[in-house]
């Protein structure tokens, strides 16, 4: 992010922000010798492999291998951005951020702060009037009947709007916010042809809309009188800081849980989603004012690959369920969805059955197309030709966005089932029924192979990692493996790029180079090679001998290589006479290499 953040910011965040204090703050570390540890956050162990070295300001997991600086753990635990990272340390630092943009990217970021200051502060005013004033009566009665305890009007930040037409509008003058600004932000309505304005949340029970890093960037306004004819919910337009096709009510609080239980409970209103909190279901969220969409799958898939559906009971719930898989198939989440009972949604069934029954109801919950074929033989008689035929293309559609054949197959047997004909015949008519991708590849389906997954990235050889080691632990070796030491000997990418960074620095850099190293390199494998190597437990006796031994070894290898492909060349029917005899040439020349010494390196320590 170098461009975003000058490097002196940067490295002043990361010195005001001590990674004790921070990882502590989530994870109950226990101190071991010099360094703490603890069981990791980001995968299941019993045993503690977690190890924060405060000295080197740095974490290093030796059981799932993730690693970096105090930027890095933010950014992997919170699932956010680098430079949200960044940010939310310096706020919590009171360090002002220092960009290195261009003009326009600035005043944006002035207007967008501006309106983020300008919500978080009507949040406090609507708070304050659901908790103390006569307006924010018929809210509290409200919440009173829905059984909302005052736990939750806390946590979710519940407020009530009062039913002046000019409350905002005054407060937001007596706050010093220009009415431009106001208006930006969708508090206020300008009334047309005019310059007066009038409050857009009048009457209604709020609720504050947060970003993934708890902000408040909007508002749901429910209205609290039955008999009134506005509109039962009004939520905020889109505005710089708000775009409803990319954020769910409540993620910012739920985001650990969807990540510790391996998958999304997506309900559909805030209601919904404030009891399945309470009732101990937190790895929850709900679209925010629109249906689900493709934005919605992508950022979800960033935390989980399996989805379950928890919509109302309602026609209009089930349907928005059913329009719900194709942007869950293609961007390669798998789907359950979770029915309730009639006539009752979320909230209403909690409040009537309890949370383990709801809890139960969750972990239960029908893979996508099991739940699909009983609603379509609910809406259409499988005892006659004309039912048979609407659900049978009707499930050839759905299964054949999954491009998957497995799942086509499978769900064509459960089909036959259902419909009491010969599985052979229904696969006959799915295949007349599939219809070609409109563009671009078939997405992968929740039941994807997994051998088409790719794999993992590859790790360096022994010799490598340990000259990393080395490097990193010893000042000295940077001066000796300057002069001894070819990058072209390396045959692994990230570690050829983190030792030619170190070599680069300055022979008076500060000794302790890793946080260095750790800012130069944001993408995992590399902080997760450097924090190994800086904190591989491992001893080094005579550690000079042990440089020039790997660098030996890695250079022979380096030698055999091209002595490999001289005879592989040479080898050759095509290759001409006079080319082979250079080649053998070459051969023994490469021979003679390697059979040198390398001197012992100078200015090691006894």
């Amino acid at each position: 992010m170098a461009g975003l953040f000058s490097p002196q910011t940067l490295e002043q965040i990361r010195a005001a922000s001590d990674i004790v204090e921070i990882i502590g703050a989530y994870v109950p570390l226990k101190r071991a010798g010099a360094n703490f540890v603890a069981r990791c956050p980001f995968h299941q162990e019993k045993t503690p492999s977690f190890n924060v070295n405060p000295h080197r300001q740095i974490f290093h997991c030796f059981g799932c291998h993730k690693g970096g600086d105090v930027f890095a753990f933010l950014r992997e635990y919170e699932n956010i951005t680098f430079p949200e990272a960044v940010r939310r340390l310096a706020e919590r630092a009171k360090i002002p951020l220092a960009y290195d943009t261009h003009p326009d990217q600035a005043e944006s970021r002035q207007i967008k702060e501006r309106l983020r200051q300008l919500h978080e502060q009507i949040t406090q005013r609507w708070q304050n009037v659901l908790a103390r004033e006569a307006a924010g009566q018929p809210a509290r009665d409200y919440l009173a009947q829905r059984g909302v305890p005052e736990e939750a009007i806390q946590q979710f930040r519940l407020g009530a709007a009062p039913a002046a037409w000019d409350d905002t509008v005054n407060w937001a003058r007596g706050k010093g916010f220009e009415p431009a600004l106001v208006e930006q932000a969708g508090l206020i309505v300008r009334r047309e042809g005019t310059d007066h304005y009038y409050d857009r949340f009048r009457d209604r029970l709020i609720f504050p809309i947060c970003d993934e890093t708890g902000r408040v960037i909007a508002f749901s306004g429910r209205i609290l009188s039955p008999d009134a004819k506005a509109a039962k919910y009004v939520n905020s337009p889109e505005t710089p800081i708000f775009t409803k096709s990319k954020v769910f009510y409540g993620l910012d609080k739920s985001k650990r849980a969807i990540l510790d239980a391996g998958f999304a409970v997506v309900c559909e209103g805030q209601l919904d989603l404030i009891a399945c909190y309470l009732a101990g279901v937190r790895n929850v969220v709900a679209p925010q004012g629109t249906a689900f969409t493709a934005e919605h799958a992508r950022i979800l898939h960033r935390y989980v690959d399996e989805v379950v559906l928890c919509f109302d009971a309602d026609e209009a719930g089930q349907d928005a369920a059913v329009r719900s898989l194709q942007p869950l198939l293609a961007s390669g989440l798998a789907m359950r969805v979770a029915v309730m009972p009639a006539p009752h949604d979320p909230d209403s069934y909690i409040r009537a059955h309890g949370g383990a029954a709801f809890a139960r109801l969750i972990q239960e919950a029908a893979d996508f197309f099991d739940y699909y074929l009983q609603r379509l033989c609910r809406q259409h008689n499988p005892a006659t030709d004309r039912g048979r035929l609407a659900i049978l293309r009707a499930m050839a559609a759905a299964l054949h966005q999954t491009g998957n054949a497995v799942l086509v197959d499978s769900h064509a047997q459960k089909t036959a089932l259902r419909l009491a004909v010969n599985p052979d015949a229904v696969r006959a008519e799915f295949r007349k029924l599939a219809r070609p991708p409109t563009a671009g590849p078939a997405a992968p389906g929740p039941g994807a192979d997994p051998a088409a997954v790719p794999a993992g990235p590859v790790p360096p050889s022994p010799q490598e990692f340990w000259l990393l080691k080395l490097l990193l632990r010893h000042a000295a070796a940077a001066a000796w493996l300057r002069k001894h030491l070819r990058l072209k000997w390396l045959g692994h990418d990230t570690v050829r790029a983190v030792i030619a960074a170190r070599l680069a620095l300055p022979d008076d850099a500060p000794g302790d180079c890793v946080p260095g190293l750790l800012a130069q390199f944001e993408d995992a494998q590399a902080q997760s090679l450097i924090t190994a190597a800086a904190t591989d437990p491992r001893p080094l006796p005579h550690p000079e001998q042990q440089l020039r031994d790997v660098v030996h070894h890695l250079r022979n290898q380096h030698l055999d290589r091209k002595m490999t492909a001289c005879a592989h060349q040479a080898a050759r029917p095509e290759t001409p006479e006079a080319k082979q005899i250079v080649l053998l040439q070459r051969q023994q020349t490469l021979r003679k290499h390697k059979r040198r010494d390398f001197p012992l390196p100078e200015g090691w320590p006894d």
